[in-house]
């Protein structure tokens, strides 16, 4: 089975006043491609460090990361937004959208920037998909909490990813609204055959992956 993402004994120090503070402590770490993990534990356990490193955002201090394929061993930053562009797509807790910018208007300037085709009709589609087609034109202001993931999730998805980082994103969210935005993720990411690594504090979230993986202090367990 083709593998999406591979760690290989990977470890990140970061340095502190204190001095240096050991935040991975050799994680290895594989996903399929379009599997679904969800990655659990306590606050501090190097979850959200650990889509961090693997999406290229953090760079490890040793061990090995291939995404899609490809080693982030020794890249630049240019390179590794190259090599996520299009291609990786990242839903946080916090939505993220431009406030100046229209519900349509945040799905649509990254696949723009990405250079992508079909930018108009990839973003009313997006947002159609997570039952936003009436609210394209509202502001990020005029939006629900429930309904602001709901465009970063059609953001993430637009460009149609082989692979989606989801860190806590019903983490800001009530029970019921993170539920709604939770079916929209699950549901076109397996849909369009994605690969998603998902770090919830929720196990009931949790448990509708394909596998949970479990870390404790910057391991996993």
């Amino acid at each position: 089975m083709t593998q999406a993402l591979v760690l290989k004994d990977v470890r990140l120090t970061l340095t502190a006043q204190s001095g240096p503070v050991d935040i991975l402590k050799g994680v290895d770490f594989s996903a399929a491609a379009g599997e679904s993990v969800a990655v659990v534990g306590p606050s501090g356990s190097g979850k959200s460090s650990l889509i961090a490193v693997a999406a290229g955002l953090e760079q490890v201090t040793s061990g090995e990361i291939i995404l899609l394929g490809q080693s982030l061993s020794g890249r630049s930053e240019d390179e590794l937004a190259r090599l996520r562009r299009g291609r990786v797509s990242l839903v946080f807790q916090s939505f993220h959208l431009l406030p100046t910018m229209t519900a349509y208007d945040n799905v649509r300037a990254p696949l723009e920037i990405a250079r992508l085709d079909n930018v108009d009709q990839r973003a009313a589609d997006a947002l159609d998909a997570v039952g936003l087609s009436d609210r394209m034109k509202h502001y990020p202001g005029q939006l629900s909490g429930g309904e602001q993931q709901r465009v970063a999730v059609a953001r993430a998805l637009a460009s149609n990813p082989d692979l989606i980082f989801a860190d806590e994103p019903t983490g800001n969210l009530d029970t019921e609204t993170g539920a709604g935005v939770a079916d929209s993720l699950f549901a076109i990411a397996s849909e369009r055959g994605a690969t998603l690594i998902l770090v919830t504090h929720d196990l009931d979230l949790a448990k509708r992956a394909d596998r949970i993986v479990t870390m404790a202090n910057g391991k996993i367990v």
